[in-house]
């Protein structure tokens, strides 16, 4: 019972700045995506968006709706490529 808490307490406090690396991977993943124009990812949303009507318009509501869900991953993406940019990484 004793170890629990004090896991919990540890779990309170958070994680320090550099207490833990990014991976391998992720490292990559930052280095090659930071490379994308911040613009390109607004560029497929709106894209998204407007591919979105048109198949609404045609009456493809399933396929609408799919890509209208593409929307809201892209702007996140983007937003994570940004943070990246400014604040950089690990």
């Amino acid at each position: 019972m004793v170890s629990a808490t004090r896991e919990f307490q540890r779990a309170r406090q958070g994680v320090g700045p550099h207490q833990h690396e990014e991976g391998g991977l992720t490292k990559a993943i930052e280095y090659y995506t930071s490379q994308v124009p911040s613009g390109t990812y607004l560029s497929l949303a709106v894209g998204s968006m407007g591919l979105s009507l048109a198949l609404r318009l045609t009456g493809q509501k399933q396929a609408a709706n799919f890509v209208g869900q593409w929307v809201p991953t892209i702007l996140i993406l983007g937003l994570y490529n940004k943070i990246v940019k400014v604040e950089g990484s690990e």
